[in-house]
């Protein structure tokens, strides 16, 4: 077993998206060598630009804290709130928003950042 106290506070490195300030980090990674899974949280704070990303991974993301507005390459927007679990595929790329703050817990099977 691993458990990472209060991992929600620690910080992550900024994802050097200029304009954007947002932050992603592994706050915990699996064993697997074949199939590695990574946990962290992402940190989205209200920005000029949205945040355009395309996964080369599957993700899965839960809205811990603040909201989302987040939009697929179809049109298809969303507005995620605290609670709300969303998927995303291999080959996705999508755009996050928020008014405000955002915070997500992700889990994602990827080689560790």
């Amino acid at each position: 077993m691993k458990i990472k106290k209060q991992a929600v506070k620690d910080p992550q490195p900024t994802m050097g998206l200029d304009g954007i300030n947002a932050t992603l980090g592994d706050s915990i990674v699996s064993n697997s060598q074949d199939k590695t899974l990574c946990a962290g949280f992402f940190h989205l704070n209200k920005t000029d630009k949205p945040l355009v990303y395309t996964y080369d991974y599957e993700e899965m993301k839960y809205v811990a804290e603040g909201e989302f507005f987040i939009t697929d390459e179809s049109g298809q927007k969303v507005h995620a709130t605290v609670g709300d679990v969303l998927f995303f595929g291999n080959g996705e790329t999508i755009t996050f928003e928020t008014p405000t703050r955002g915070v997500g817990f992700f889990v994602g099977q990827r080689k560790a950042l």
